[in-house]
């Protein structure tokens, strides 16, 4: 039997000391405010919704069908597997927080099905094993074998901090094989997805064998050489284009690229002077300065699912997919390990941005529908597509996001607060209880992201310097010690010395209007509104019937305020003032003749960007035009 030998559960904990050490999940408990209750909406809605629709759907049926317990024909993408794993990884991770007990039938009859299905020589493959057996590792550009693999690893050493060892046995029966199979004197060939090499960097961390972490280092310097093939879309799309060493801009396939980067940012992690840190650091900055939307939303191409040129952010076509906005909160918390010694916080300000904007977009308020896609525009009577979809939908054909989102939440206490031997670094900021080790508990008394007020009260005098993030966005935020005088930090980490019982930090969210650098030429001339974090947009289900969305044009100097709770979209809407209706022609193109005609519309409601589409089906806008 595999055993376990690292204790601490929490994504991404490095083979070695490091400066900022990841907190385990079991010492922190959230407790209401959004990111808690949407912890518990994953739990009680998102997590059974993808069970229901495993089976529904036939991803179960194909796994019975293997061993004489469905006559169901394969249903389902090749890879849908991973949506198995996934789901699987979810619920382990909630077993690793608590109890489980409502999934245990599901997650036992699953995981005794792998291993039954399992070949001898450790091969499981559903789709390979089934309408195309005897076809296994001949179509790895397509075929997805060890990117599944890779989210098969994820889920057994959830389980595996959980106590339950059963498919950590069987995945690494699998990538025992792989390694016969690709390992040094096998095959030089690599997968058309990247992810196992993340995978493989922490199944060497929780096991002790090192060879996995050296087999996701040679899959790693594999890439480049187009060994895979061109294929429909390019080398790019399966990030094969250019050896990760020389790779300066981030391109093709989003997903597979942040996958990539994560498994190579584990690598540097582990065995510092790897070699990779100045690609690391070339694509952040390609991806953050050039090519992300303001949403944290990444990839602008509907063709391979893929990054664009530099500024190339379309807001009505942006393709923006759920996995990617997820695969860059991997990465940025990766980074952020990596850097440890480290002031500034941008990789923080990033896992922010992207967590309540690009991420919180996809889930509809009952957990139970999502989006795929993220675009930031949607136009009046857009044509309903499954990759650009008018409203959220309960599954796809392709479900990699729900269940991506699932694991995501439930492993989501990982992402908040990292310590060291000198000081405890809260990142992000939600309600709860944060055991700090020392017989010191930090209860977080916050409405972020709606409230500006975030109050740490501390059972003990702390033992260690707190280091609080003041993000980027947050000019004017003061803090206060004990009750003390609050005084003005400045964007990055605030000190906190040892020996005090409460902090109050206080981070100005007033609506603030964002223009887009001017080579964006898909945004210029109009302006983006954001809250705190959170970035709103109008929708037409808040405008007069008789105005077409298209049509709302708003101050060039706007001004916008709170109008209070939205009871029904669980979130503080806002004001704008000054909008109005422009008055145009039918013509498509005619002479300029100034300033066009306009009549006065008042006061417009915004909502979060997050929450559209909630209350029915119609155009949306993030960007808002000028006059």
């Amino acid at each position: 039997m595999t055993s376990l030998t690292a204790a601490l559960a929490a994504p991404a904990v490095p083979a070695r000391a490091i400066a900022r050490r990841p907190l385990d999940v079991r010492r922190v408990r959230l407790a209401g405010g959004m990111l808690g209750d949407w912890q518990r909406l994953n739990r009680d809605a998102t997590i059974p919704h993808c069970v229901e629709r495993l089976e529904s759907t036939g991803v179960i049926d194909n796994l019975r069908r293997l061993v004489g317990e469905s006559d169901a024909p394969f249903r389902g993408p090749l890879f849908a597997d991973s949506d198995l794993y996934k789901t699987l990884e979810a619920i382990g991770w909630e077993a690793v927080r608590g109890d489980v007990a409502e999934f245990e039938p599901f997650v036992t009859d699953a995981v005794r099905l792998l291993g039954t299905v399992q070949e001898d020589d450790g091969y499981l493959d559903s789709y390979y094993q089934g309408p195309h057996a005897g076809e296994r590792f001949t179509d790895l550009a397509q075929g997805h074998e060890l990117y599944k693999l890779g989210h098969l690893v994820q889920a057994a050493i959830a389980w595996a901090h959980a106590g339950r060892t059963e498919l950590l046995g069987i995945a690494v029966r699998y990538v025992e094989l792989v390694h016969a199979t690709f390992g040094p004197g096998g095959r030089d060939d690599i997968d058309g997805h990247p992810e196992i090499e993340t995978a493989l960097v922490e199944l060497a961390r929780v096991t002790g064998d090192d060879r996995h972490r050296a087999l996701a280092a040679r899959m790693v310097e594999l890439r480049g050489h187009r060994s895979i093939g061109e294929g429909e879309f390019g080398g790019a799309y399966y990030q094969d284009h250019t050896p990760v060493r020389t790779a300066r801009e981030a391109t093709g396939h989003a997903v597979r690229q942040l996958y990539l980067l994560a498994g190579v940012a584990d690598l540097e992690l582990d065995e510092p002077g790897s070699g990779y840190r100045e690609t690391l650091d070339a694509l952040w900055r390609s991806i953050h300065h050039e090519k992300m939307y303001a949403t944290g939303g990444l990839g602008s191409r509907h063709r391979g699912e893929s990054f664009g040129d530099p500024y190339e952010l379309p807001a009505d076509r942006a393709y923006s997919e759920t996995c990617a906005a997820i695969a860059n909160l991997h990465w940025n918390w990766r980074m952020l390990l990596l850097d440890s010694e480290r002031d500034d916080a941008r990789y923080a300000d990033e896992l922010e941005r992207g967590l309540y904007n690009a991420i919180a977009v996809s889930t509809s308020v009952d957990g139970r529908s999502y989006f795929y896609s993220n675009p930031l525009q949607l136009r009046t009577g857009h044509g309903h597509e499954e990759d650009a979809p008018s409203a959220r939908l309960d599954w796809y054909f392709c479900a990699c996001c729900p269940p991506n989102l699932a694991r995501l939440l439930a492993s989501v206490n990982g992402y908040l607060v990292t310590e060291s031997d000198a000081a405890t670094q809260f990142h992000l900021y939600a309600a709860g209880d944060y055991d700090l080790g020392s017989g010191v508990t930090a209860t977080v008394d916050t409405d972020f992201p709606w409230s500006p007020r975030v109050a740490i009260a501390f059972s003990e005098p702390t033992t260690r310097v707190t280091q609080l993030r003041v993000p980027a966005w947050a000019d004017g935020a003061t803090l206060s010690v004990d009750g003390g005088e609050a005084v003005s930090v400045s964007p990055g980490y605030a000190d906190v010395p040892a020996g005090v019982t409460s902090v109050a930090l206080l981070l100005p969210m007033d609506a603030v209007f964002e223009r887009a650098h001017p080579w964006v030429d898909a945004a210029r001339g109009a302006v983006a509104l954001r809250r705190g974090p959170v970035y709103y947009c109008l929708e037409a289900a808040d405008l007069p019937d008789s105005v077409r969305l298209e049509d709302v044009v708003i101050p060039a100097l706007p001004t916008a305020w709170d109008r209070g709770w939205d009871a029904g979209l669980r979130a503080p809407v806002l004001e704008i003032l000054g909008a109005r209706v422009l008055r145009r022609g039918h013509a498509l193109y005619a002479r300029d003749a100034g300033e066009p005609a306009t009549v006065d519309l008042g006061p417009v409601t915004a909502i979060p960007y997050f929450r559209w589409a909630n209350r029915a089906p119609g155009a949306m806008r993030v960007w808002m035009p000028t006059r």
